[in-house]
């Protein structure tokens, strides 16, 4: 988009969504029993896939997860210091031995004196301490690949979105320990370390809408929130991507419950992904869609009228049950068509997309999107994940029964084996403006569609329910201090 352009959104702002209503167990979201995930597990197990990537947004500096650290609020580094040596980070050699100064520690912990934490990037922080090693967060997510990514060849394949200036800090972490976890699980890991684009970069402005300048007169951009990551996602090469973010990683004892669902979540994607795949194929052979002669077949000598294959009792049948499908597995309703070449044509095309297959966790009070149905600007229904500044009647939002942990599973590739352009799936009229500031002067942020808001919208998107215990993000310091983190 030009500065004008931008500036243009600013003024106007984003356009209203028609929701329709929040996504609940039975409508929109599966509550799946014990007998149907062990039925998506063990298709995970079977299905042939193009290659298996882990898929994890790592970029900025940890500072939010410090905030009231650096703030010195009481309550906060009170806690930090009496619990100081129960944190993976804790060394005496830093941080001395009890007694431990609130203030002091508190320094320490985010200052260059100390562990400079408050200017690193989460995924190098020492999170979880075990008896012969700490780890990194970054290393639970190596641990967790094995586990539930490995390829037919035993490689793991992983993808880590990083700002440029921590690629030293995420090399080195990863150097320190890529040999030693390749000798304990026998697996190889290929780990790619990528950049959001600055060309996906937007502009910031005043309150009053004119480009914010800086103290040398140019311009303020700023990267364009975690929708930008789309571009990173659109250049994996490998079929079925795996994306959680990096904070959001237990310790060891969570493992199996972790993967099992994970299990689950690709086993689903890949049964909806060969039953699309089944569909999109049949539909082929009945309506000769590929050719380039008109889709009409006609025989001159043989059938004197011609025979439209669209408008087939076959045909016909097969649209049926691919609107059935598309109503149950992901909440599609398509607006009524004036024809049975427009309507069957319509189908294909909502058939031939990415799929993803998304966690949903019970609403507890966390922050976080929620899964709901909304209606486009063509009258068809889907399912979307919405932030809460997308949704201008707050009261949908308390009827949101699921929040989004971000994990979620994708099938980026379509049924001839080609990838998909996953740029040609947003919906540029879905994103978000924030208030921000610069140097204690207030600005407008132009952020680009959420990676799995509208980044993924114009996406094949189902639910299923997980549980609480796969959500462990470390938003704050303090979270360290919780069970699935000690």
């Amino acid at each position: 988009m030009t500065q004008d352009e931008q500036i243009n959104i600013f003024k106007k702002g984003f356009p209203q969504l028609d929701i329709v209503q929040a996504a609940e167990v039975g409508l929109g979201i599966e509550r799946a029993d014990e007998n149907k995930l062990n039925e998506y597990i063990d298709y995970n197990d079977t299905a042939s896939v193009k290659g298996r990537c882990k898929f994890t947004p790592a970029s900025g500096a940890a500072s939010r997860m410090f905030k009231d650290v650096y703030a010195h609020k009481p309550e906060t580094i009170d806690k930090l210091a009496e619990n100081i040596e129960r944190f993976a980070f804790y060394d005496p050699s830093i941080f001395g031995t009890a007694p431990h100064d609130p203030v002091k520690t508190a320094d320490l912990l985010t200052g260059k004196e100390g562990l400079d934490y408050g200017s690193k990037p989460k995924g190098v922080l020492l999170f979880h301490r075990y008896k012969d090693e700490v780890r990194t967060a970054m290393a639970e997510h190596l641990v967790e690949g094995n586990e539930y990514m490995r390829n037919e060849d035993g490689s793991v394949n992983l993808c880590f979105t990083v700002s440029p200036e921590h690629l030293g800090l995420f090399q080195d972490a990863l150097d320190d320990i890529k040999d030693k976890y390749e000798a304990r699980y026998g697996v190889k890991y290929n780990v790619r370390f990528t950049f959001q684009d600055p060309s996906t970069n937007t502009i910031a402005v005043t309150p009053d809408n004119k480009p914010f300048l800086k103290e040398d007169g140019s311009v303020l951009t700023r990267p364009a929130g975690h929708g930008a990551l789309i571009h990173n996602l659109n250049d994996i090469e490998e079929e079925l991507v795996s994306i959680k973010n990096i904070d959001n990683v237990a310790k060891e004892k969570l493992l199996p419950i972790t993967a099992k669902y994970k299990k689950a979540l690709m086993g689903k994607a890949l049964m909806l992904r060969d039953q699309v795949f089944g569909y999109i194929t049949e539909f082929e052979q009945l309506t000769a869609v590929q050719t380039a002669s008109p889709l009409v077949n006609y025989i001159p000598g043989y059938n004197s009228i011609p025979v439209d294959p669209f408008a087939t009792e076959e045909c016909q049948s097969l649209c049926n049950e691919i609107e059935e499908f598309l109503r149950r597995e992901f909440c599609i309703e398509l607006p009524e068509q004036k024809d049975c070449k427009t309507r069957a044509l319509a189908l294909y095309e909502k058939l031939n997309r990415p799929i993803r297959v998304c966690g949903m966790v019970l609403n507890e009070g966390e922050p976080g999107g929620g899964p709901f149905i909304i209606r486009d600007k063509n009258g068809c229904t889907s399912l979307q994940i919405l932030e809460s500044v997308q949704i201008s009647d707050p009261s949908l939002m308390k009827k949101a029964t699921h929040f989004n942990p971000v994990d979620i599973v994708c099938c980026i590739r379509d049924y001839m084996g080609e990838k998909f352009d996953l740029l040609k799936y947003v919906d540029p009229q879905t994103g978000f403006i924030s208030n921000k500031s610069y140097q204690g002067r207030e600005l407008k942020a132009l952020e680009l569609p959420g990676l799995w808001n509208g980044a993924m919208s114009d996406w094949l998107t189902a639910f299923l329910e997980v549980p609480i215990e796969t959500f462990n993000p470390v938003k704050v310091v303090l979270d360290l201090l919780k069970d699935a983190h000690c």
